[in-house]
């Protein structure tokens, strides 16, 4: 399996295969209640083109390619996107809180992979040229500290992508499905229950605005904030698409935290 490739002496194709399987069949299925469970189990299982488009999506904004350069992919989840980076060329160290996706992800890549809390990074200030950070900060117990620790290990001239789900979108992007934007979470439980799906992930979730991240990376020190398009276009919720872009362009509103930021 192409996706399985870089990984560490000893460990098998078919045994990382099972290991994936495992973990994004308990997180899709049984944490999630998906019904197309397993269509994105397969999609983990051969990330390779998923994660290829991820990597592309960073270049474009980086407005150069990662080769050569120091990156730390933060919240690595199982590390299909590090593998991706270490494939362009990137020295990569990747980073979770997870102990159990963190295991696979150093089974798969060639780099240092770390188990730590993203508001306590293990590393020197200056140590990277680019922080990536994508579906992380939304789960992190206080966001403000972490952003001030991927600022903090940033080089000078050092660039931070960032990528999380805003506070005002009409998606949900775990549970994926139409959202009520700002839905209290005692109205979010019922929502959930109504259509069959389970509750105790959301309490997980902690989300932002561009504004609120923007004014923490300044005061850490990041001069030059960009705000990019955070899947303004993607179009979600059926034939209720057209109220939602509506609600987006009227309100001004990105579905998604997507910054770029540098030292």
């Amino acid at each position: 399996m192409s996706s399985l490739s870089g990984s560490a002496p000893g460990a098998t194709a078919d045994g990382l295969a099972d290991r994936l399987r495992a973990y994004y069949t308990r997180y899709y299925r049984d944490t999630l209640g998906i019904p197309d469970w397993r269509g994105l189990v397969d999609v983990r299982l051969s990330d390779a083109a998923y994660e290829a488009e991820r990597l592309a999506r960073l270049e474009r904004a980086l407005e150069r390619p990662v080769n050569g350069l120091r990156l730390l992919n933060l919240g690595c989840g199982t590390g299909g996107f590090s593998v991706a980076t270490e494939k362009a060329g990137a020295v990569c160290w990747s980073l979770d809180l997870d102990a159990e996706a963190a295991a696979i992800a150093g089974a798969r890549v060639r780099g240092v992979v770390t188990t730590a809390a993203a508001e306590a990074l293990p590393f020197r200030s200056g140590s990277f040229d680019v922080v990536y950070c994508v579906s992380t900060l939304e789960h992190v117990r206080d966001g403000a500290r972490a952003l001030t620790e991927m600022a903090r290990v940033l080089r000078p001239g050092g660039q931070l992508y960032l990528h999380t789900p805003s506070r005002w979108s009409c998606f949900e992007t775990h549970y994926k499905v139409l959202w009520i934007p700002g839905l209290p979470r005692s109205v979010g439980r019922a929502y959930l229950a109504a259509r069959g799906r389970p509750g105790a992930f959301l309490e997980t979730l902690r989300l932002t605005t561009a504004d609120e991240c923007a004014r923490v990376l300044r005061s850490a020190g990041l001069g030059t904030i960009r705000v990019l398009d955070g899947d303004r276009m993607r179009a979600v919720g059926g034939a209720l698409w057209p109220l939602v872009r509506l609600y987006y362009r009227l309100g001004r509103i990105r579905p998604s935290v997507e910054l770029l930021a540098s030292r």
